[in-house]
């Protein structure tokens, strides 16, 4: 594209969300133009430890990642290329204290649709041997779920995109929105102007700095988090599900060539600037995140480190996302996604699509996610809600 050449849509960010858009757009016969200051999913995207589940405490969310579901699981059908799309299952563990809202969400989710199914320590034990089962009685358990490759989910959603007319232009940096008095019309960056009526800010952790572009203060933070991958001892076996487990605030998943990935969900600091180093973990990680691996796994302590480091997302107050219309005509977010963003992404792309081309998301309801709720304090929280995580 030469600069100055107008585009139907410009997306700001070349992450999961941005790529998403792209090709739901170009799917509708809507031109986008993908800016992206660095590369494809250099940012959180690059960095999201790929989790590919159905498990929320609210149901908008649980929606969304149902209906992305489908395209992790059909990919090459509905997509084309490939997303690394792993099965392994997915297991959610809470403290004795959240069981019945485990409970309650499970059959919120199986209401939906999802499979899903409650299943005790025992079963468990079963399903993953080497666990320690002894201090909880039940879990949620997604027998199709798993992970996938983030930056293959990005690559392939840009790569179907274009083929259907989407452009991208890497190492350009959105420096203003140019707008008129009431709506947006384009952009500046390093590399010229280019034009559109439509604007969508899916900046990932520089979602903040774009949105006071046009005026707005939108209520996002940063958070880092580190993970660490670790050599599974072989007694551990090929593979193990993936889990989410509360009770220790970790996550953890297999990865290809014996690997786990351990995430934690506490200690991660808020407000550091997301330009800054992620190729390094904080200095107490790999110990703090063993410890807790050992504690689910004990023979993960025969396992070694291979590798660790770290990553910045958006975080909102009520650590939800912000998707939708905003600011001066013409301007939407899909931003402030707190950590969970990877998974809903192909959903939220073909909702925002829906909205700009439509008037209104069809795939799922994405009114509850509108920026609106901070100034009205009606900040979502989910039914039978867990503790917030990110702390």
């Amino acid at each position: 594209m030469t600069m100055n050449e107008k585009a139907d849509v410009i997306i700001i960010g070349g992450g999961i969300h941005g790529a998403s858009l792209a090709f739901h757009l170009a799917q509708r016969g809507i031109r986008p133009l993908l800016l992206e200051k660095s590369f494809i999913a250099s940012g959180a995207t690059g960095r999201s430890s790929g989790l590919v589940r159905m498990h929320y405490d609210l149901e908008p969310e649980s929606r969304l990642a149902w209906a992305s579901f489908a395209y992790f699981r059909n990919w090459a059908e509905m997509v084309g290329g490939d997303c690394g799309f792993t099965r392994t299952g997915f297991l959610q563990i809470v403290a004795a204290d959240y069981e019945a809202q485990l409970k309650a969400n499970v059959s919120m989710h199986q209401r939906i649709g999802i499979p899903s199914l409650l299943v005790t320590a025992a079963d468990v034990a079963r399903l993953a041997p080497g666990f320690v089962t002894d201090d909880f009685t039940v879990a949620a358990y997604e027998p199709e779920s798993g992970y996938a490759d983030p930056a293959a989910t990005v690559t392939a959603f840009l790569a179907a995109a274009r083929q259907k007319g989407a452009e991208l232009v890497q190492g350009c940096e959105v420096t203003a929105v140019s707008t008129t008095v009431s709506r947006v019309t384009g952009v500046i960056t390093n590399k010229g102007e280019f034009e559109a009526p439509i604007v969508v800010n899916a900046a990932g952790p520089w979602a903040q700095r774009v949105g006071a572009m046009v005026g707005l203060d939108l209520p996002i933070t940063t958070w880092r988090h580190d993970t660490m991958f670790i050599r599974r001892p072989r007694a551990i076996g090929r593979s193990h599900p993936t889990v989410i487990d509360m009770a220790n605030s970790m996550y953890f998943r297999p990865e290809t060539g014996g690997l786990t990935l351990v995430g934690l969900e506490d200690a991660n600091p808020l407000g550091l600037s997301p330009d800054g180093d992620a190729d390094h973990a904080a200095p107490d990680f790999v110990e703090r995140a063993i410890q807790r691996i050992c504690r689910r796994i004990p023979q993960m302590e025969e396992g070694s480190l291979h590798s660790a480091h770290s990553g910045f997302d958006g975080l909102t107050p009520d650590q939800r996302a912000i998707i939708g219309q905003a600011g001066p005509e013409g301007y939407y977010l899909a931003c402030g996604f707190s950590g969970t963003g990877f998974k809903i992404g192909p959903a939220v792309g073909a909702c925002l699509a829906e909205l700009i081309v439509t008037g209104a998301a069809k795939t799922v309801d994405i009114t509850p996610f509108a920026l609106s709720r901070f100034a009205t304090g009606n900040l979502l929280k989910g039914e039978h809600a867990y503790a917030n995580v990110w702390h």
